[in-house]
This record gives structure tokens, sequence and C-alpha cells, in this order.
């Protein structure tokens, strides 16, 4: 079973509501949980999977509100949707495809995929999120100007959690 496959298993547990899925093949089992969230009331979805040796993935602490990100310019607050004129709902977003670690580099040495103010394509590589010591390079899947980056470098982040802010092109 392959990541996109877990992936699909987890938005169609959130679409139909459902409480826990089961998956055995062999020596392998999948077990993904909806746990109530006290955010807002939504569920988490917990991937649980387990074979000699067992390993487990405990689920991230509760998502706080992300404050501004302190290296992002000053002038990068400036394009404020009240104040440009535009709404939020001018800007598209580009969102965690799982739960783990947001990286804004490859290395604490290296710099930032990209920054406030940069134009990604389609396929530019915007971070790495870590899952189970598995380190996840992450493609936009927009094309535009990147507004506000969402997420501290090295917090935990959830799945479908919006990590960066896109004013398309």
């Amino acid at each position: 079973m392959d990541f996109n496959q877990i992936q699909e298993l987890i938005r169609m547990m959130s679409k139909y509501k459902l409480s826990e899925f089961t998956l055995k093949e062999g020596d392998f089992k999948l077990v993904i949980r909806n746990q109530q969230a006290t955010v807002e009331g939504a569920t988490t979805p917990v991937i649980v999977q387990a074979a000699p040796p067992s390993v487990v993935a405990a689920p991230p602490p509760a998502p706080t509100p992300a404050p501004a990100t302190p290296a992002a310019p000053p002038k990068a607050e400036a394009p404020a949707p009240a104040a440009s004129g535009d709404s939020n709902g001018n800007y598209k977003e580009i969102k965690s495809p799982m739960v783990g670690t947001f990286y804004r580099s490859a290395s604490p040495d290296k710099p930032p995929f990209v920054k406030v103010g940069d134009t990604v394509d389609v396929g530019t590589k915007v971070c790495i999120i870590e899952a189970m010591k598995l380190f996840n390079e992450i493609e936009s899947e927009l094309k535009g100007k990147i507004v506000k980056v969402l997420v501290e470098d090295s917090s935990p982040v959830e799945y479908d959690q919006p990590l960066f802010l896109v004013e398309p092109a």
C-alpha cells in the first residue's frame, strides 16, 4: 500500500464520517481512527501501523494559531486582504497532504525552498514534511506568488492544514 492510497482512505473516512477503518494484508495491518480534536470539534485522522515490530504514530499536539512568521519582512504584511481591497477568497492555499512536522528548508543551514514574494509554478518544491522518519518533499499544486507563510518552521501540521497563501498568477 503506498502513501497515495492511504491519503485516499483518509479522505474517504472524512467524507463518510467514519470513526475507524482497519485493513489487514498478511503481516501488514493498517488502522486509521478519527479522534475528536479539542479545536473546533474537527476530527484528526491518526494512522497506526502495526507489524512485527509494532510502530505507532501518536497524534500530534493540538494545533495553536500560527503567529506571523517573524522572519517575514514588514512589507509582506502589507498585502493584507482588507488593506488591498482583496478578499481572502482571492488567495489560494497550499495545504499539507499529511500529518507531520513542517520544515521550510532541506536542512537548518540551507535557505528556505520559498519565501514571501517568490513566484512558484506547479511542481515547485515549497517545503518538507517529516512523517514517521520519512522526509516528504511537498510541491506546489498552484502557480502564483507566495503571499504568506502560515506555519512556523519545525512545527507540527495536520492533514489539510494551510501552509502557504498564494496569489494565483
